[in-house]
């Protein structure tokens, strides 16, 4: 199983203008948000633990274990910083596809256990604010043709 180091993170909240790959720090954007939501009800359902370990799989073609995303989930990495943070320093790396995925898979975890909670609607909103989501980018919606 894969494992995640948050290297992209850690250089990102040191402020070291290090060069990582987009694919890399998408995995890491991915599992921490993606873990924290999890958490954002103080209620962890294992369906919640199953729907973010399938999302990581499908997304990133690699398993993730559930040992790595209860320990992002519940990370001190962020008692200096805050999540909120991170992600708008890490928004200026990702592409609007990145940003758009994260948010639909924030939204399938959210989902996942049919009951969504005020404070996981909180945590969504928090996320898309951080990542500078539009509602026309978390609807999925562009210009163009529709498909």
């Amino acid at each position: 199983m894969s494992s995640v180091n948050f290297e992209s993170i850690t250089s990102l909240l040191q402020g070291s203008d290090t060069d990582h790959t987009s694919k890399q720090l998408l995995k890491e954007v991915l599992v921490l948000v993606l873990a924290r939501a999890i958490r954002a009800d103080t209620n962890v359902e294992p369906a919640e633990v199953s729907m973010v370990q399938s999302i990581l799989s499908d997304v990133l073609g690699e398993p993730i274990d559930a040992a790595d995303i209860k320990l992002a989930a519940s990370s001190e990495l962020f008692e200096r910083q805050s999540l909120d943070r991170y992600l708008k320093k890490a928004t200026r790396k990702l592409n609007e596809e990145d940003r758009i995925l994260v948010m639909q898979c924030l939204i399938q975890v959210l989902r996942s256990d049919d009951h969504i909670r005020e404070f996981e609607l909180d945590y969504f909103d928090r996320i898309a604010n951080a990542l500078k989501a539009t509602p026309s980018e978390i609807a999925g919606l562009r210009a163009g043709p529709v498909a």
